[in-house]
């Protein structure tokens, strides 16, 4: 009992916290408008005081703030009515029904009985890969998709523990979340890149022109600053990213248990995915929502995902289960 309050206990926090990182996603949009329109300004009115360009930025960031969060809010829209067909186009992914893939079918709808959860829609992806994701916004767009390489390595009881996985992330809100933040990070990525190419537009430009202007010269200055603030922007946009994607797997392996009362089908799974997880062509939001992804950088500061050898240990000590020796199917 004390370890199911446990679990909600950690996914009520987990959820304001994850509220309190969107928010910050909003807030670096902002900064990059801010540090956007001070780099252009740099540039046309640089021969001016430092002084004198921040206070023009400052007044055009005002006038520009009610079009930024309209902006925003069109991109969330895009994102909510397309992600869906999005994603779909990146991983291949197709919907089947019961007559296609009974087993399958069957086993997540057990799962949704079993506590009263609407059942999404099951998708199957045509690659030797092992790997699932869920995806949607709502009751009507959640799916659960799973590989058929998964499908063809793991037994009844494995495959039932990923379903159950991807399940508790439609549950706890992080599959809406997830889509969320990865629409947000890609308005940071798009203005950033932006940003780079009217700088390097700009430049030409002016270098075209074979103007040198005296005066101030606080134009150098305040193109460093937006240059520093888009580099801090862009780095906390991929530490918001991961800390919303690497807290929750804990969580959801956790809540599989809950739901099968398997943790050492979890365990095997999990073994089982290791190494063979990578699906080359799917963009890095999308490998985000994946039960495993090998994608790091700068080795595991930045991993989306815990390692598979924490997330076995995490059920060992947590959950109960067993760790045994990788058999040669899973090897």
């Amino acid at each position: 009992m004390s370890t199911a309050y446990g679990l909600y206990g950690h996914i009520r926090s987990n959820r304001i916290r994850s509220a309190i990182l969107v928010a910050g996603l909003f807030f670096l949009v902002y900064l990059l408008v801010f540090a956007f329109t001070l780099a252009i300004n740099g540039l046309v009115i640089g021969d001016q005081d430092f002084d004198i360009i921040l206070s023009e930025t400052i007044w055009q960031f005002l006038w520009l703030f009610p079009f930024a969060t309209l902006a925003t809010a069109l991109w969330l829209l895009v994102g909510y009515r397309f992600h869906q067909w999005m994603i779909d186009r990146s991983t291949g992914a197709r919907d089947v029904t019961r007559n296609e893939e009974p087993d399958l079918y069957n086993l997540l709808e057990n799962l949704c009985i079993s506590r009263g959860i609407p059942m999404p829609k099951l998708q199957v992806i045509e690659t030797d890969v092992m790997n699932a994701y869920a995806s949607g916004m709502n009751d009507r767009q959640y799916r659960i998709a799973v590989t058929r390489g998964l499908m063809q390595a793991l037994d009844r009881d494995e495959l039932e523990a990923v379903l159950a996985h991807e399940l508790t992330h439609i549950r706890n809100g992080d599959v809406r979340l997830m889509v969320v933040a990865v629409v947000i990070a890609g308005i940071i990525t798009l203005v950033g890149e932006i940003f780079f190419r009217s700088l390097r537009h700009m430049r030409f430009r002016a270098s075209s022109s074979g103007g040198n202007r005296k005066g101030g010269g606080g134009g150098l200055i305040a193109i460093l600053i937006a240059f520093v603030i888009i580099a801090i922007a862009w780095f906390l946009s991929l530490v918001i990213r991961f800390a919303l994607s690497r807290a929750r797997e804990y969580l959801a392996d956790a809540g599989s248990v809950e739901l099968t009362k398997n943790p050492d089908a979890m365990i095997r799974a999990l073994r089982k995915i290791e190494g063979k997880s990578e699906m080359p062509n799917v963009p890095s939001g999308i490998m985000e929502m994946c039960i495993d992804n090998k994608r790091n950088t700068f080795a595991d500061l930045f991993a989306t995902h815990p390692s598979i050898a924490r997330r076995v240990a995490k059920l060992v000590e947590v959950a109960g289960g067993q760790e045994k020796e990788p058999t040669a199917a899973s090897s």
